[in-house]
């Protein structure tokens, strides 16, 4: 121990073997704040994106494009609001879906796959860390939380299919299947069929190779870049209300007479 860490202690009022306990106690703190993050953003995404993300042949939608984005963008905006308005820490967001794809790939594994004996090409998570970093980059390069959320927004929506392309674009290649054209994602869907049938999976379409990489794609990008910046707005002011302590007098002992 240095001159200076000697210093330090000393004018804490710590010994060396209390400091050692509070970085501990420092890191258990961290490792539950990040494993509560993963579970609690994972949840969001199961109740809101659900079964557009679970399955590769249902990722071959316009819904999961436009979908997508503007619901998971409402943590990252939360945590940056808290993260850099109180800590001046810019990466909130990377946090963020870092948790959720942690988290993402452990349901993915024991409940889908060890559990269900679903295969890994039917229900890989989509992967949001390419928008999570475009979103801290503006926030650090503007230091402003309505240009993070219209071109950040934007970009976290924007790269969002395009970062996502490389891996489906296997499972979008066309084959026969009993006579009719699919693609593979359809076909590996016909083989582990799901046990429930929500009300969307009764929609009639017409034809496979649907949407994915063609010009509904790029517009429903765009929508969902617009329903980005709105969202983010709205989640960066509940994430200041979430941090932002308030009292409230409590007038109980001037009324009793105390």
């Amino acid at each position: 121990m240095n001159s200076l860490s000697r210093q330090i202690l000393s004018v804490a009022h710590l010994s060396p073997e209390a400091a050692r306990l509070s970085r501990w106690f420092d890191l258990y703190v961290g490792v539950i704040i990040f494993l509560a993050l993963a579970g609690a953003f994972h949840i969001h995404v199961m109740l809101t994106v659900g079964d557009w993300d679970f399955w590769v042949d249902w990722k071959d939608r316009r819904f999961w494009v436009t979908l997508t984005p503007p619901v998971l963008i409402a943590f990252p905006a939360a945590a940056q609001n808290i993260l850099w308005t109180h800590f001046r820490l810019p990466f909130g967001a990377t946090l963020c879906v870092l948790a959720v794809l942690i988290g993402e790939w452990l349901s993915r594994i024991t409940a889908f796959h060890l559990w269900s004996y679903f295969p890994y090409s039917l229900v890989w998570p989509a992967t949001l860390i390419a928008g999570g970093i475009a979103l801290d980059a503006v926030l650090l390069l503007t230091r402003s939380f309505l240009l993070t959320a219209i071109i950040g927004g934007a970009l976290f929506a924007l790269l969002f299919p395009a970062v996502n392309w490389p891996m489906l674009a296997a499972y979008h290649l066309p084959v026969e299947h009993t006579g009719e054209l699919v693609s593979v994602a359809d076909l590996i869907g016909y083989s582990y069929t799901r046990t429930a049938t929500p009300e969307y999976l009764r929609m009639i379409e017409r034809g496979t190779l649907r949407t994915f990489g063609g010009q509904s794609t790029v517009i429903s990008a765009f929508f969902a870049a617009f329903l980005c910046m709105l969202v983010y707005i709205w989640w960066w002011y509940m994430g200041k209300l979430f941090a932002t302590v308030r009292y409230i007098p409590n007038r109980l002992k001037h009324k009793m007479g105390l």
